[in-house]
C-alpha cells in the first residue's frame, strides 16, 4: 500500500485542475496582454478565475493579486507594506512561530531599519492576545499571523487580531499568512478585519507556482515586482495563465461540498490521534477535535530520530514530513516545537502527518499498525 501523508508539503493535482492547465497551455495558450482573440480569451479566463477566488472569500475581484505562490505572497505582504507606509512607523509584529517565508523577510525588513517584535505561544501554539495589546505601540505598521500553523495545526483566533489591532489603531495592516487554512476554513477577511491574505495553490490540490495575495481596497502597499504593469501594476511580468486558471478551478472545487470534505479530514485526523494511544512513546502536538486544523499532526516519539523513523515508513510506502518542507533541507530544530514546549530530547524525534481528499481511514490503520511494528526494532537498533 502507498500511503501519501505529507499533503501540508504539497497535494496530488485534482484531475479537472490538470485537464484546466492542460488546455490553457494547448488550446488558450495566448498572452493576455495581446490583442488578438487568443490573448482576449487568455484575459477572460483569468479575470473568470479571479472571480472564483473571489467568490470564496466574499471580497471583489480586483482584490485579488495572484502571484507565484505562498511564498511571493508573504514577501509582498511585509515589504510592500512595510515600504508604503514606512514614514508612518516602522515597528512591525509577529509571532514565534511564523513560516520561513515569513522569518526570512521580517530579517530583510530588520536590515533596512524595521523592528520586528517577536510574540511567543502557548503550549497550544496560540497567541497571547494580552501580550499583543500590549506589543502595540503609535508607530506600529503591521502585525502578521499565520492562520494555521503549518507544522502542528495549531488555530489561531484571527478575528480576534483583527479587532484588537484595528481597535487601538485603524490604520495598522493586519497580514494573515493563510497558505495551510484556505481551502480548510470559511475566511471572511472583511469580517474576520483581514487586510492581506496570503494563500498557495499546490495546498489545495491546485499546481505548484501559483497562488495569490488578497488585498483589501483600502490598503497601501507597494509592487516589488516592476515591470510591464500587469495586474493593475501591482506585479508585473506575464502572467502564469495556466496556473492562475488552475488556481480558480482548485479554489471553487476545495469550498463545493465543504463541509462533507472537511467532515472527512476531521474523521481521519481524529481516528489518528485515537489510535496512538496504541503506539508506545508517541507524544501527539496536535489535538482533535475542531480547535485545530483538520488536516495536521505532529507526533513525538520517543528513542527514535525522526530522519530515520521517516524513511522507515518510506520503505513500507508511507510518506510523512519531517517538520516544514520549505525548511527541511536545513538542520535547524523547529522554532515552532521549541515555541509550544516540546521537550528538548523529543525536538529532534517528530514528524508530521497531514491529510488530504484522497486519504481514507484504512491507511491511518496501516500506518498505525506499521509504526507499532517499527518502533521497538528502531528503538533497539539506536539504544543498541
Amino acid at each position: 500500500m502507498e500511503v501519501y501523508f505529507d499533503n501540508s508539503a504539497t497535494t496530488r493535482v485534482s484531475e479537472s485542475v490538470a485537464a484546466a492547465v492542460m488546455e490553457m497551455m494547448t488550446v488558450n495558450y495566448g498572452n493576455p496582454s495581446a490583442r488578438h482573440i487568443l490573448g482576449v480569451k487568455a484575459e477572460n479566463a483569468m479575470k473568470e478565475a479571479a472571480s472564483q477566488v473571489a467568490k470564496t472569500l466574499k471580497v471583489k475581484e480586483k482584490e485579488i493579486l495572484f502571484t507565484s505562490g505562498g511564498s511571493e505572497s508573504n514577501n509582498m505582504a511585509l515589504i510592500g507594506t512595510a515600504m508604503a507606509n514606512k514614514r508612518s512607523g516602522r515597528h512591525i509584529i509577529a509571532s514565534n512561530i511564523e513560516h520561513p517565508s515569513i522569518y526570512n523577510t521580517l530579517s530583510f525588513l530588520e536590515e533596512m531599519g524595521f523592528e520586528v517584535t517577536y510574540l511567543p505561544v502557548d503550549g497550544r501554539g496560540h497567541l497571547d492576545l494580552e501580550k499583543l495589546k500590549s506589543a502595540i505601540r503609535p508607530d506600529t505598521i503591521l502585525v502578521s499571523v499565520m492562520y494555521v500553523n503549518n507544522e502542528v495545526g495549531a488555530v489561531e483566533p484571527v478575528e480576534e487580531i483583527g479587532k484588537i489591532v484595528h481597535g487601538a489603531n485603524p490604520g495598522i495592516v493586519f497580514h494573515v499568512d493563510a497558505i495551510q487554512a484556505y481551502g480548510k476554513f470559511q475566511i471572511r477577511p472583511k469580517k474576520q478585519g483581514i487586510d492581506l491574505l496570503s494563500v498557495s495553490g499546490h495546498k489545495l490540490h491546485g499546481p505548484k507556482g501559483i497562488g495569490f495575495l488578497y488585498i483589501d481596497e483600502k490598503v497601501k502597499i507597494r509592487p516589488i515586482i516592476y515591470g510591464g504593469g500587469q495586474q493593475r501594476g501591482m506585479r508585473s511580468g506575464t502572467e502564469n495563465v495556466p496556473g492562475i486558471v488552475a488556481m480558480g478551478v482548485a479554489a471553487k472545487e476545495a469550498y463545493t461540498d465543504f463541509d462533507q470534505k472537511m467532515e472527512h479530514l476531521y474523521s481521519l485526523k481524529d481516528h489518528m490521534l485515537e489510535r496512538l494511544h496504541e503506539v508506545e512513546g508517541a507524544y501527539p502536538n496536535s489535538y482533535p477535535g475542531k480547535d485545530s486544523a483538520p488536516h495536521v499532526v505532529s507526533v513525538s516519539f520517543s528513542g527514535v530520530r525522526s530522519e530515520v523513523l521517516l524513511h522507515a515508513l518510506e520503505d513500507k510506502g508511507i510518506y510523512v514530513s519531517s517538520g516544514s518542507a520549505c525548511s527541511s533541507n536545513h538542520p535547524d530544530v523547529s522554532g515552532t516545537l521549541k515555541g509550544i514546549g516540546v521537550k528538548q530530547e523529543l525536538l529532534d524525534s517528530t514528524l508530521r502527518f497531514s491529510f488530504g481528499r484522497y486519504n481514507t481511514l484504512e491507511e491511518v490503520d496501516y500506518c498505525i499498525d506499521t509504526l507499532k511494528e517499527l518502533l521497538p526494532v528502531l528503538r533497539r537498533y539506536q539504544r543498541g
